[in-house]
């Protein structure tokens, strides 16, 4: 009796699950064609805009990369907050090497916001262009196109918002693979859903919006005291199906650093998760049904395979066996088909393994993100 109640439990999770891979991501990675016939037949100026709090190193590399964009028209702000790394210098000398580039200095940050909210609320103020395309101080754009791209729907199309991908860069180990994983996973989820327009966030370092609508809502209101959320909550509590658009290209993404330690990388997801919870109810409600099912999916799957193989009832065992397998399959297709279309690669490791491990990621430390009163930036 009990076997055959998991059972049902089990294919209820599977049919939900194979909608969401099939219907809802699978629409992005198999059926998605987007093309702007002329991106330049509107080359309104575009402002890049890049917070930065001690990141000359990292600024050596993006400012070049950002400057030498191939745009008629456009100019880069950088935001030094609080930076006591020489990064004042750095941006003084570079000014004279690159005309479009363009800086603002943040001495202090009042008590009740927090520092990257308040650093890009004053470099949005003074931004030259009513276009803003936003990124972060250690990505670097993987073409010269990027701006040509991130933009057109805000310039061409009379879009808000232009959501885009962030790669991060490949190195070895156990966690460069996962963070890959999850960095696709998280991609494939928010531009699907922007897809069926039902976006729910963006990512601060590939994301487009105009400055007049980020003025005219009075810039972070209501999400001051939020540490993060400068980019996925903004985009949460403004963007809809009419006026937000995804960008979808290798040209258009941008390359990032990835932590190097577990550590370090708990606390970027950490801080990820504490902004979840501000979502709004159908947000949380259609990435909750998702991650609810997957749960029980592996659980009661495992549970199955576990109580069949000691019955030796090997018939059963072989047919969930064969629907985890199933689904195993087109989850690693429709992640392959992803991962064509936002970084230009084919190849995608340990997906079924993954997989399961997301379960721990997000279940533990989603619940620590979540509870969590106060996170930091930096």
């Amino acid at each position: 009796m009990l076997t055959n109640i998991v059972s049902v439990i089990f294919l209820i999770a599977v049919g939900v699950q194979i909608f969401y891979i099939l219907i809802i991501f699978g629409r992005m990675s198999f059926f998605y064609k987007r093309k702007i016939k002329d991106p330049l037949s509107n080359p309104e100026g575009v402002t890049v805009i890049v917070a930065a709090h001690n990141e000359k190193e990292n600024l050596k590399k993006l400012i070049p990369a950002v400057c030498e964009q191939d745009y008629p028209n456009f100019d880069v702000m950088i935001i030094n907050d609080r930076s006591w790394d020489g990064t004042r210098g750095l941006l003084e000398e570079m000014m004279s090497q690159y005309p479009k580039l363009r800086t603002v200095t943040i001495e202090y940050t009042p008590d009740h916001v927090t520092a990257k909210k308040y650093a890009l609320t004053l470099g949005i103020k003074v931004a030259k262009n009513d276009v803003l395309l936003l990124t972060d101080a250690d990505c670097i754009p993987k073409s010269n196109k990027w701006i040509e791209l991130m933009t057109a729907p805000v310039r061409n199309e009379g879009k808000t918002f232009s959501l885009g991908f962030s790669q991060y860069n490949y190195g070895k180990g156990l966690l460069n693979q996962w963070i890959q994983f999850e960095t696709l996973w998280t991609g494939l989820q928010f531009l699907a859903f922007a897809i069926w327009k039902s976006p729910f966030m963006g990512i601060g370092r590939n994301l487009c919006y105009r400055r007049n609508f980020f003025m005219e809502k009075k810039a972070f209101k209501g999400l001051w005291q939020i540490n993060g959320g400068d980019d996925d909550l903004f985009v949460n509590q403004y963007a809809n199906g009419k006026n937000t658009a995804v960008v979808i290209s290798p040209e258009s993404i941008t390359l990032s650093t990835p932590k190097t330690s577990w550590k370090s990388y708990f606390i970027q997801k950490k801080r990820h998760f504490h902004a979840g919870k501000y979502y709004q109810a159908g947000d949380k409600l259609k990435i909750g049904i998702y991650s609810f099912t997957h749960l029980i999916f592996w659980v009661t799957g495992i549970y199955l395979l576990i109580l069949l193989g000691l019955e030796q009832n090997w018939e059963h065992f072989s047919v969930f066996l064969g629907i985890i397998i199933v689904r195993s399959i087109l989850l690693t297709s429709v992640f392959t088909s992803a991962r064509k279309k936002l970084e230009g690669k084919t190849k995608v490791f340990w997906t079924g393994f993954f997989d399961l491990m997301y379960l721990g990621y997000f279940w533990i430390l989603g619940a620590l993100g979540y509870q969590s009163k106060k996170v930091r930036w930096k």
